[in-house]
């Protein structure tokens, strides 16, 4: 048993943060599945537009398509439902043993629509509906937005994968619209054990980002806490997921079958090479956790991992160091909100690029 085989003892799944026709299609996904353990694959528009770029495993299907399909949205859409369907398919039997736990492939709705509920709710199940697996996760961004149209979703039975969380306040939201949104679906008497969600909480970019302000800062106290906010914050929303899920306010949707809404720890590449490359994988293994790996730390971890829970370790330690980035005016909130801003900007530029590509 490697090391990456290991996590899934420990109970959490790792997941591919990583989707192109060329991974299906030479074997790739499949042997991850079967030998590292992998139980997910996420997408967005980024590793798309890699993806189109990189491979020539869409230029029949893009030369078709220019053709017959008029319009550059659809066009994306027809290339990677495709991929996304194919790889729903390889992961079923995951899915499938896992009881619906574990198995899914996420899908994102138009950063466009970032802003539009509505549009959000509408786009998000025209999605659902084309690809028509039940192992589908459709993106929606954690903006005040998307937690709105993420509750209409799951009281409409529609699984959801919140994304482009960078705060602990963001995740509570997106904790507290799933319950909502469950707690409508019960109420109508719809059956919740197939519902499922996750909160993907963004982690390197948050490093990044307060990494830059301390380092402005400059005292000993400030360069001290460099690389330690994203880990200290994942920390802290662990507890408030065990407390929010593992208490009373859970207890009745529990009853009912109701699936937690796990965090999923998101951007987990160090951005900066002074740092481990595991410095976002290894402290936070966790159970009911699950971690999506780009491919070269998906690798790091098979080369060199030493698994162990320790998720739930240090967190006094974790409320410490965020109440020092506190007292030196740096505003955990409000680098959220600023990264989320940012965050649903670059997926548009990506998206633009995409509908570029296969214009």
């Amino acid at each position: 048993m490697n090391a990456t085989q290991q996590v899934a003892t420990l109970g959490q799944s790792l997941w591919l943060d990583n989707l192109s026709r060329s991974l299906i299609r030479d074997g790739t996904l499949a042997r991850l599945i079967a030998e590292d353990g992998v139980s997910g694959v996420t997408s967005n528009p980024s590793i798309f537009h890699s993806a189109l770029a990189s491979s020539p495993d869409y230029a029949d299907d893009m030369a078709r398509l220019k053709t017959s399909e008029p319009d550059a949205e659809r066009r994306y859409e027809a290339l990677v439902i495709s991929d996304i369907q194919a790889a729903c398919d390889l992961l079923r039997p995951t899915f499938d043993a896992s009881g619906g736990n574990d198995g899914y492939v996420s899908l994102e709705v138009a950063p466009r629509w970032a802003y539009d509920a509505l549009r959000t709710v509408q786009e998000a199940q025209r999605l659902s509906a084309a690809v028509d697996r039940r192992n589908l996760l459709i993106k929606v961004p954690g903006t005040p937005e998307g937690i709105e149209a993420f509750e209409i979703l799951t009281t409409r039975g529609i699984n959801v994968n919140v994304t482009l969380l960078f705060s602990i306040a963001q995740t509570e939201a997106a904790f507290a619209a799933y319950i909502r949104g469950l707690t409508a679906r019960m109420q109508a008497g719809a059956d919740l054990r197939r519902s499922k969600a996750v909160a993907s909480l963004f982690l390197s970019r948050v490093d990044t980002n307060v990494d830059k302000q301390l380092t402005a800062i400059g005292t000993q106290q400030a360069l001290s806490l460099r690389g330690k906010a994203a880990v200290a914050m994942a920390r802290l929303a662990y507890q408030s997921y065990l407390k929010t899920f593992h208490g009373d306010t859970f207890a009745t949707l529990a009853n009912q079958g109701a699936s937690p809404q796990y965090l999923l720890w998101a951007s987990s590449g160090v951005k900066n090479p002074d740092y481990h490359d595991l410095l976002y994988v290894s402290p936070l293994i966790g159970k009911e956790t699950i971690n999506t790996l780009p491919d070269k730390t998906l690798a790091a971890l098979r080369e060199h991992g030493q698994p162990a829970l320790r998720v739930e370790e240090g967190v006094a330690e974790a409320e410490t160091q965020l109440t020092g980035l506190a007292q030196l005016g740096i505003d955990m909130e409000m680098v959220g909100h600023s990264l989320q801003v940012d965050g649903v900007k670059l997926f548009e530029a990506a998206f633009q690029k995409l509908l570029q590509q296969t214009g």
